[in-house]
């Protein structure tokens, strides 16, 4: 159903379903301290999302394996980031350029997002659009409302929409926090990255050029600028490519924590959780920092999908 009313953070299950629910295919669900998801059941695919940072946790298309992966041991708390899914980083990404106190990669993962609508497009595909209203704050001074549109569907479809309402340019970055699920990291390739350029957040931000494939033996952690084309991570056990196609965004990040970081990490599952995950994140940041004046709209939008 298309709905004219906004989820605000009073809103209990039995309200939402009133307001938002399509009928055997959208429902919602309390994990617990008014913790709420979205959980999506259609012909096309499963999935579930977050209310809390407009967060897409899980999505499945029907006959697939998982395409996103989520830690078995996330933090589905207020307040709290999620290990896993698709994070929103936003209004910057990573560290703040200037202040060490500010909150990693900005407050909009944990924030009360507004639920705007949710529909059953003609292709059976689900629909669901949310929006950040309140934007200023003490770690940021701007009135930027910004809104996502997610489509569900055989493919994954996400547009993240920023308007600079005030009234002096804004510097921007934001990103995607992608996390895919695989069968094992260090038998896949990320492909499309050959010759781009990148940060190598591990080597003091060197600047390095990729040459080939990208592979894991190791923790990796890197920022490709300038880079808009389409990455395919080729997993070669699960036999499938997930394709990664972006518009607005000029960076590509990629991670993987390996073990000894996956064991210092305290959501992240077993000491071996790192085999069966990757980031590969499409974003704005570091050089790619989104200058946007007063009055601009820009959109990042990004489409998964899988042979």
């Amino acid at each position: 159903m298309l709905s004219a009313l906004s989820y605000n953070p009073n809103m209990d299950v039995q309200q939402l379903t009133k307001a938002f629910a399509i009928q055997d295919k959208l429902s919602f669900r309390d994990v617990g301290n008014g913790f709420i998801i979205i959980a999506i059941d259609s012909e096309l695919c499963t999935a579930s999302m977050a209310l809390q940072g407009a967060h897409v946790m899980t999505w499945q298309p029907k006959g697939e394996a998982p395409v996103l992966w989520l830690s078995p041991d996330a933090k589905l708390e207020k307040g709290k980031s999620i290990r896993g899914g698709i994070p929103i980083c936003w209004p910057w990404f990573g560290d703040h350029a200037t202040e060490s106190t500010f909150t990693a990669h900005g407050f909009a993962r944990t924030a009360d997002w507004e639920l705007v609508s949710t529909s059953e497009l003609a292709g059976g595909e689900i629909e669901v659009v949310m929006r950040l209203l309140d934007t200023q704050t003490e770690q940021w001074k701007y009135d930027t409302p910004v809104a996502i549109k997610v489509t569900f569907g055989r493919s994954l479809h996400i547009e993240l929409t920023t308007t600079n309402q005030s009234d002096v340019p804004i510097q921007l970055s934001e990103a995607l926090h992608t996390y895919f699920h695989v069968q094992d990291v260090r038998k896949i390739e990320v492909q499309g990255l050959d010759s781009i350029e990148y940060l190598d957040k591990l080597d003091a931000y060197q600047r390095k050029s990729q040459q080939g494939v990208v592979c894991f033996e190791q923790e990796v952690d890197r920022i490709y600028i300038n880079q808009s084309s389409d990455i395919i991570i080729q997993d070669k056990v699960l036999n499938r490519n997930i394709h990664i196609s972006k518009q607005g965004s000029q960076s590509s990040i990629v991670w993987n924590p390996w073990l000894d970081k996956c064991k210092a990490m305290g959501d992240l599952g077993a000491d071996d959780a790192f085999l069966n995950m990757v980031c590969v994140e499409s974003g704005n940041a570091a050089d790619n920092t989104v200058s946007l004046a007063a009055g601009e709209t820009h959109c990042l939008s990004v489409t998964y999908s899988v042979t």
